[in-house]
Formats: structure tokens, C-alpha cells, sequence
């Protein structure tokens, strides 16, 4: 269904079993994408799908707290991000808003993605290099393990970075340094930070900190999905408007 996706990467001689049955891997290959897929018994199918940043934060193992679609989409909006923008973000957390912000930026781009906890960290790194998205494999992505909050944005140089994201727990404690890698060289243009917190006490702590650093066109938003169901109603016959006003009448 819509609502049950999995990741898998198709191997020879391997078998995806499910409750709705056994797919063979051998019978997927060569297989286009979108084309509906008959388990062993009949009984069951499934589709396969093109991985899209979209698929895989609906099915990426969770070592976090996400972002999902409806804030991903605002807030690269917002940042303004485009091919060639560099970006930081941190923390990395389970890659949802990293694999988006790659797929936007290109590999003209440059994501630095910073997670301070090892194991998250090294988790993130296996997943980003089988999908081809660390600069060492040719991708947009660098991703350092690093505390931010204590230690900075380490050697990035000052008047560089177009976009920030920051979802930590603390983020007024990186904003400092976060200003000092912000590209204000730019007439038309100045870089944008956004700090992602879910309680209000970190929204108003980070809001005093950004004025105090002279930060401007502070604003706060929240982004809720409402999920609308259409329904068809038919028009009525002229003959129908005609004998009901006859009615009336």
C-alpha cells in the first residue's frame, strides 16, 4: 500500500518475503520502474519504485526525530537553496533533510552536514555513500563528525555558506560562529539560517540570540498538512432547475 514501503537494493539469488509473499530479486532485474510485481504464489504484489528523496524519508530507518515532506519543502523554499548553493546543516540525524537538500543543490552544490553523536554519524556516512551522495563518490554532500555547539564549523572560511539549517537542541549556541561563515558579499542576495525547534522556549531563546548577533527579518512559522478529499457532485439537468423553480413559484 501507499503507506508500507521498503528499501531494498536488488541482489541476484535473493528473496524480499513479506506478508504479502516472496519476490524473487532475480525476477525484478530488468524490471522498469513502476511496473507492478507478482509474488511467487500470485496472491500478493507489489510496485517498484524509483528511489526519490521523498520515498526515502518514508522509508529510511528512523535514528531520529524527522523532517517529512510538507517541512522539507517550506523550509527549502524559504533558504531559497537552488543548484550550486552551499549549505550547512546540522545535526545530520537520519538523513531526510540531507538527501533533499542534495537532490536540490546538485552536485554543483555543496551540503555540510555535520552530526555530533558516532553512531548516527557513521550510519548516515554507510547510507549517503551507497547512494552516491559523499564528495568522495562524486556527490554534493561532506559530512563531518563534529559538536558544533562546542567546536564551531571547524575550517569552513568565513563569507561562504548561502543557506543554514540547524536542528539541535541548542541552536542560539551555534549562531555565532554560524555568522561568521554566512556570505554577505553578495549585493542582491544575503545568506538565510534556519533554526528547526519543536518547543516554544527554544524558539523565543534562539530569537533573542539572533537579534543580539544583528540579525534581521526574523520570523516564526509552523507547517501543518490538511489533507482535503474531493468529492463529486453532479450538476442538475436544466430540466431539473426548471421544475424546481416551477415549485418555488
Amino acid at each position: 500500500s501507499r503507506d508500507n514501503l521498503s528499501s531494498i537494493v536488488v541482489c541476484p539469488g535473493k528473496i524480499l518475503r513479506s506478508k504479502f509473499g516472496e519476490f524473487p530479486h532475480d525476477e525484478m532485474i530488468g524490471i522498469r520502474f513502476g511496473s507492478k510485481f507478482t509474488s511467487k504464489n500470485k496472491k500478493g504484489f507489489t510496485y517498484l519504485l524509483r528511489p526519490t528523496p521523498e520515498l526515502w524519508t518514508l522509508a529510511l530507518p528512523h535514528r531520529t526525530q524527522i523532517l517529512y515532506l510538507p517541512d522539507i519543502a517550506y523550509v527549502t523554499g524559504q533558504l531559497d537553496l537552488k543548484p550550486g548553493s552551499i549549505v550547512i546543516e546540522a545535526g545530520t540525524g537520519s538523513g531526510s533533510f540531507s538527501h533533499s537538500v542534495a537532490r536540490t543543490i546538485g552536485d554543483e552544490g555543496k551540503l555540510f552536514s555535520f552530526e555530533f553523536h558516532e553512531e548516527r554519524f557513521l550510519k548516515a556516512e554507510a547510507e549517503f555513500k551507497s547512494h552516491g551522495l559523499l564528495s568522495s563518490e562524486g556527490g554534493p554532500i561532506r559530512l563531518e563528525h563534529r559538536n558544533v555547539i562546542k567546536n564551531g564549523f571547524g575550517d569552513l572560511q568565513g563569507n561562504q555558506v548561502d543557506a543554514i539549517f540547524l536542528d539541535l537542541p541548542a541552536p542560539w549556541d551555534a549562531l555565532a560562529d554560524a555568522k561568521r561563515v554566512m556570505n554577505v558579499s553578495k549585493l542582491l542576495y544575503t545568506s538565510r539560517i534556519c533554526c528547526f525547534s519543536p518547543c516554544m522556549e527554544q524558539v523565543q531563546k534562539t530569537c533573542q540570540t539572533l537579534q543580539a548577533l544583528g540579525f534581521s527579518e526574523i520570523t516564526m512559522f509552523e507547517t501543518l498538512l490538511r489533507t482535503h478529499e474531493p468529492v463529486s457532485i453532479p450538476m442538475p439537468t436544466v430540466a431539473s432547475a426548471v421544475t424546481r423553480i416551477q415549485e418555488v413559484e
